[in-house]
């Protein structure tokens, strides 16, 4: 029974299975669309970027354009990997300080240690790949929440960051890593640019666009995606058909511990620095991202597109109240009433949509 897929696709479980007696078209084309879980995502981003463009004009020349899509792409990497295990069922508040422990580990290896820049890069991602097999099977094997469970990780993370960084190197901030040999050759991969319309793009905004797309094809064109929708809507049922719950829920743990390696790497070699403070506070951002694209606290719902669009939405914002010469702290204020709306508006829709079928 294990190679039997599990029917509970977030964004397709409210559409009627192959066996049920439902009269073609009997299903519009508005309910099917309001069915999708990045539709309101896709229209708070459309609404944030005309507001933006029509409050200032440096939002839409090429380098504002590059500036607030580089910002999406920081925090859309991350958003996507929270929102896989969102889906799941699950949470994990050390996601942001993964991005400054691996970014560390690299530059002290490097700098301090005299370790080669390749190995540095891959002994981090081994380290961040651990914890989150580590939070995973904690998670699993104690039944406890994994909101628990990561908010412990998170303050083992961030003690560590200060006090292992301050015992080896007397301070809490690595610098100079674009001195050590062989740094340009990964910054090609992590921290280039590429120019085009008279100004420079970061790469991480394709690392952003691709792990977009891979994210939504294997949600929604694979085994693994069935089993992500299943684990996170009905966990019991899933393992009843021979879903497998443990290691699918691992995985996402590894994957969202994967991405804050992949983030620390962006960041590190496009600045040559890193401070043990760096990604400190940055989860609630990242799951606020999620919930704006559609995924629910509850699991089992929700996409990556709508994850990438909520960080977009932020990235604009972000860089949109810069450029109209706002106090920053409004930042805040905004996030917290696009939470709320965010949420307010998914289950409105949902439940349209479902009294609809």
């Amino acid at each position: 029974m294990a190679s039997e897929p599990v029917r509970t696709r977030g964004a397709r479980s409210a559409e009627p299975s192959e066996h049920t007696e439902e009269p073609p078209g009997a299903v519009s084309t508005l309910t099917r669309v309001l069915r999708r879980p990045e539709v309101g995502a896709a229209v708070a981003a459309v609404a944030v970027f005309a507001f933006f463009a029509a409050m200032t004009r440096t939002f839409l020349t090429p380098g504002g354009v590059a500036t607030w899509l580089d910002s999406a792409a920081l925090f859309g990497i991350m958003a996507i990997a929270v929102a896989l295990l969102m889906i799941g069922g699950e949470f994990d508040l050390s996601a942001g300080t993964m991005v400054g422990s691996t970014g560390l580990i690299v530059g002290i290896l490097t700098t301090h240690s005299g370790v080669n820049v390749w190995l540095a890069v891959v002994l981090a991602l081994a380290f961040a790949l651990l914890v989150g097999a580590g939070n995973g099977l904690l998670v699993m094997r104690t039944g406890l929440p994994s909101f628990i469970v990561t908010l412990g990780t998170f303050f083992v993370l961030q003690g560590l960051n200060l006090a292992v960084t301050k015992a080896l190197i007397g301070q809490v901030a690595v610098q100079g890593l674009d001195r050590v040999p062989g740094f340009y050759d990964v910054k090609w991969i992590f921290g280039s640019t590429v120019a085009a319309f008279g100004t420079v793009f970061q790469v991480s905004i394709a690392w952003w666009i691709g792990l977009a797309a891979v994210a939504t094809w294997i949600l929604l064109r694979t085994r693994a995606g069935n089993w992500i929708f299943a684990v996170g809507g009905a966990q019991t049922s899933a393992r009843q058909v021979g879903v497998p719950v443990l290691t699918t829920k691992v995985g996402l743990f590894m994957t969202t511990a994967a991405a804050g390696w992949l983030a620390g790497m962006l960041q590190l070699f496009r600045t040559s620095t890193v401070q043990a403070s760096t990604g400190v506070g940055q989860e609630f951002v990242y799951i606020i991202c999620a919930v704006v694209g559609g995924c629910l606290l509850t699991g089992g719902y929700g996409s990556a597109i709508g994850a990438a669009l909520g960080a977009l939405i932020y990235g604009m914002t972000y860089q949109g109240i810069v450029f109209a010469q706002w106090d920053n702290n409004w930042l805040k204020t905004f996030l917290g009433v696009m939470l709320l709306a965010a949420v307010l508006v998914n289950t409105y829709v949902r439940r349209r949509a479902e009294v609809s079928r």
